[in-house]
């Protein structure tokens, strides 16, 4: 049976630390999130994004992101790093690429604070998965699987102990992809009995 995806096309390769690379992920980042890095950075959330993933040493930059492309077409990718590197990143890069709407950015950051530390409990041996996107016409095609794949090697040549993620609580389609996958949810946030799951800690053992 022919292949789907037709792998023979497809390659995964580290991003570049190019603007181009940038504002791809940028759009897949918004995507992975639901639209939060929108509600975040503002209408110029791709251009803020792109400007500071040529950057090293934070979150978003270009030495976290794997790269899926379909014949020299970026399809996908993959956000992750571990503990040690969460806790040596540095906003500085967003708000430099923010320029003149630094100001903007640096109250949406205050203001969402506590959504975004939920990174911040990232255990000590993890590998921590925060963006996977893949073009919507491709997701029954295999793509997402080929890098959740290779995150996981990723994961077991870094010396990483278990791969850990959090996923939205109404995202069914997603939570049942790592399942299959062998992942098990491990918590939900906030722990208050009066406010609904925002987020939900999924993990899996290496």
């Amino acid at each position: 049976m022919k292949d789907p995806m037709n792998r023979h096309s497809m390659a995964l390769r580290a991003a570049n630390p190019t603007f181009e690379d940038g504002l791809a992920c940028a759009r897949y980042f918004d995507e992975a999130a639901e639209g939060f890095m929108r509600l975040v950075f503002g209408r110029r959330f791709e251009y803020i994004i792109a400007t500071a993933f040529t950057q090293p040493d934070h979150d978003f930059s270009y030495q976290n992101v794997t790269i899926a492309e379909r014949d020299n077409v970026i399809v996908g990718m993959t956000l992750a790093y571990t503990a040690e590197q969460h806790r040596r990143s540095s906003r500085q890069p967003l708000e430099r690429a923010a320029g003149r709407f630094r100001l903007r950015v640096r109250i949406a950051l205050i203001l969402f604070a506590p959504l975004m530390r939920i990174n911040d409990s990232i255990t000590d041996g993890d590998f921590y998965l925060q963006s996977i996107a893949v073009d919507k016409a491709l997701r029954v095609a295999g793509v997402g699987s080929v890098l959740l794949d290779s995150f996981e090697e990723q994961a077991r040549a870094n010396g990483s102990t278990r791969l850990s993620l959090d996923v939205s609580p109404d995202n069914e389609v997603a939570r049942r992809f790592y399942e299959r996958r062998g992942w098990n949810v491990e918590s939900e946030w906030p722990k208050l009995w009066f406010i609904p799951s925002l987020s939900v800690r999924m993990t899996k053992l290496l």
